[in-house]
This record gives C-alpha cells, sequence and structure tokens, in this order.
C-alpha cells in the first residue's frame, strides 16, 4: 500500500489534460507536497499520467475517498471546477483548483463558504503571481516607487486558441473567453498590486460567430458557434481610487500594448505577462530612463517552458505549497479561496456591464496577499 511522508501533503490530481503535465513534473521541485494518484474522465489519459509520474490512476470516487489523499488539484476544465471542488471538499480533502474558481460568483461563494465551514484550506491558481516577477513589482510597489498608483492598463490580446488546441470549443463558451479564461492572470496581479475593486465599466463584443478550428486534431477544419463575448474592454476602479483599463481580447493577430504599467504619484512601473513567473520589471522613477529588474537568476523566475525550448519562466504548482505551508502555519494561503472569489467576481462584473453598458459595483471584497519573502519563497523547496 502507497505511504506518504506525514510531514508532506498527499496530493490527488483530477483532470489529466495538457495543464496536467507541468503540474505533475513541478511537484517534485516542492519539500511540502507528495504526488499520491490521479482521476480523469478517461481511464487511458489517467493510466497514462499515472506511468508517467510513478502515481497511482483511480477513478475519482476512489480517489476522493482515498485516506492517503490530503487534498485535491483540480485541473477540470473550467465548467467541472465548482462540482469537483464541491465534491472534495464535502469528502474532507483542502483544494487547489485551476482557474477560475467557478463560472459563477454564486458557486465561488458556495465553495468559500464550504471550505470555511469544514476548517478546510481552499486555493486556487493563478499563482503566478508569487514568482519572482510578481515578487519583484510588489515589493517596489510597497516601498512607495510609484508613490500613489493613479491609473494604468492592463492588456491581454491575441488570437484564442483554435489554431493550437485540438479541442477549444470550451474555450468559448460561458465561464470562457478571454476574460474567465486569461483575466485571472492579469486581475490577479492587479489585486496583489493595488487591492480590491471596487466597481467597473465595460464594453464586449464578439469578433465573429463561429470560428474554425485549424489545430491538428480531430476537429481540424470544423466549425462551432462561440457563446460568450471575444473582445472585452473594461475600466476598474480601485477602492484606493486608482483606475486601470483592462482589454482582453481573441481577436487580434499583432499589437505592441504592454501587459500591465502602472503610474502613480512618483513615477511608472512596467510589468511582463502576468501568465508566467518571470520576466523583466521595469521602474521609471517621475519620468527617467526605465531601470530593469530581470528575473532570470531569481528564484522561480528562470527560463523552464517549453522544455523542449526554454522561453519562460513556469513554476505551476508553487500556489499548492504556499497552501500545504499555510496549514503547518495556520494562516490562510496566498493564492487562496477569498483571493480568486473576488476575481471571480470583478470578471461577473465586466461580463454583466458589458451586457448592460453600465457601471457595476463589485460586491465582495478581499485583503491583499501578504508579500511572499525570499526566504521563505525558499523555503517552500525540495
Amino acid at each position: 500500500m502507497h505511504r506518504k511522508s506525514k510531514t508532506k501533503l498527499g496530493v490527488g490530481v483530477i483532470g489529466c489534460g495538457n495543464i496536467s503535465m507541468t503540474y505533475l513534473r513541478n511537484a517534485a521541485l516542492f519539500g511540502g507536497v507528495e504526488l499520491s494518484a490521479c482521476a480523469d474522465i478517461s481511464a487511458d489519459m489517467a493510466a497514462l499520467r499515472a506511468r508517467e509520474h510513478g502515481i497511482r490512476a483511480l477513478g475519482v470516487d476512489a480517489l476522493l475517498a482515498d485516506p492517503d489523499i490530503d487534498l485535491v488539484l483540480n485541473l477540470t476544465i473550467p465548467a467541472a471546477h465548482f462540482d469537483i471542488s464541491l465534491s472534495a471538499l464535502s469528502a474532507g480533502k483542502h483544494v487547489f483548483t485551476e482557474k477560475p474558481l467557478a463560472t459563477s460568483a454564486a458557486d465561488g461563494r458556495r465553495l468559500v463558504e464550504e471550505a470555511r465551514a469544514r476548517r478546510l484550506q481552499l486555493g486556487s491558481a493563478p499563482d503566478t503571481f508569487l514568482g519572482a516577477a510578481g515578487r519583484r513589482a510588489r515589493r517596489l510597489m510597497d516601498e512607495g516607487a510609484i508613490g500613489r498608483a493613479v491609473t494604468g492598463t492592463a492588456f491581454m490580446m491575441g488570437r484564442g486558441m483554435e489554431h493550437w488546441h485540438p479541442n477549444p470549443q470550451f474555450y468559448y463558451q460561458p465561464g470562457g473567453g478571454p476574460v474567465f479564461d486569461m483575466g485571472p492572470y492579469y486581475l490577479t496581479m492587479l489585486v496583489n498590486l493595488l487591492g480590491p475593486v471596487e466597481r467597473v465599466m465595460a464594453m464586449a463584443t464578439r469578433g465573429q460567430e463561429e470560428r474554425l478550428i485549424s489545430a491538428e486534431g480531430p476537429y481540424k477544419n470544423t466549425s462551432f458557434k462561440v457563446g460568450t463575448p471575444t473582445t472585452i474592454l473594461s475600466l476598474l476602479e480601485f477602492r484606493s481610487g486608482a483606475t486601470v483599463t483592462f482589454g482582453a481580447s481573441w481577436d487580434v493577430f499583432k499589437h505592441s500594448n504592454h501587459p500591465i504599467e502602472l503610474h502613480g504619484t512618483e513615477g511608472s512601473l512596467r510589468l511582463p505577462d502576468p501568465d508566467t513567473f518571470g520576466g523583466t520589471v521595469s521602474l521609471s522613477a517621475r519620468g527617467d530612463d526605465w531601470a530593469d529588474f530581470a528575473s532570470e537568476a531569481e528564484l522561480y523566475g528562470a527560463r523552464n517552458w517549453p522544455y523542449v525550448a526554454p522561453d519562460r519562466a513556469n513554476y505551476r504548482m508553487l500556489g499548492v505549497a504556499d497552501l500545504a505551508r499555510a496549514l503547518a502555519d495556520r494562516r490562510k494561503p496566498r493564492a487562496s479561496g477569498d483571493l480568486a472569489l473576488h476575481v471571480l467576481e470583478i470578471m461577473e462584473a465586466i461580463l454583466a456591464s458589458g451586457e448592460s453598458r453600465g457601471s457595476i459595483a463589485v460586491n465582495g471584497t478581499v485583503d491583499q496577499p501578504p508579500l511572499l519573502g525570499e526566504d521563505e519563497a525558499a523555503g517552500l523547496l525540495a
């Protein structure tokens, strides 16, 4: 029988698709977690991942009932996030889920409440804000490098998924789209740096009513209908008083917008793609030339993905490791369910405003997660 070390959190993975490969590879980097088993709607896929990583392949119900599993890592498609996470919490397991926390704020609130009632930890991707670039930007903000934040921009723009993903249909249905799929990276980073959002205004549209799949696979050269906006431009009003333009689109061939820029009373800050853990953060003090802070030599900033031709940092599983440490320290994880719920509430408000063309208040709030210090970040490693 498989036995886990008493000093480690036994992890069971539900959902063995593309993203699971990165999480499963990265688990070995961290000392507080140990892979135990995996499950998937496809028994063949679960068996493949199990062979690759020397763990057990189980059915979902068996995994949820397994006493060796302390935490369920939910890597299913967004539409299944709520059901799987709720089942895991009901089974007495801690949960870390891929983003978004759920496809509606109401479901997200239920998960947060269920975890709280059962005294379980609930965490959610993205954890990219804990990477080298996010930590550098947060330190600069906390030190007052740009003074009081006044305004900024955040842009995620591209052509979508159908040119590379063999089964992209779900990305273009409710619960998907550029806001729900990619928005969590940008909005989580913004909340990490600026605090909670109070109100949003947005406009939304669909660039195409149908999309043609050109990626290799069983659906190549077939079309599907789009069920959610693919271009959204929004204005975010933060409780701090800062206002930031956030644009997300899958209708753009090429652009020159920087991923995130923040401007304050003392200077400006420029951040790399928040879908990665590394990259260069740049600071301009009162209009001076940009001073660059590269992250390749810093913890969780080295280029390591894709493995065949590394060009960006990818340390997914870092949030799970922080959750494991949070259990030991009896604190909330940084990539918490509360943070993910606030981001979900922002995204839901953006889409609602895009439909109504009116201003929408964001009902919930959250505290900024504490900065992950360098010594503490190093302490998460195996």
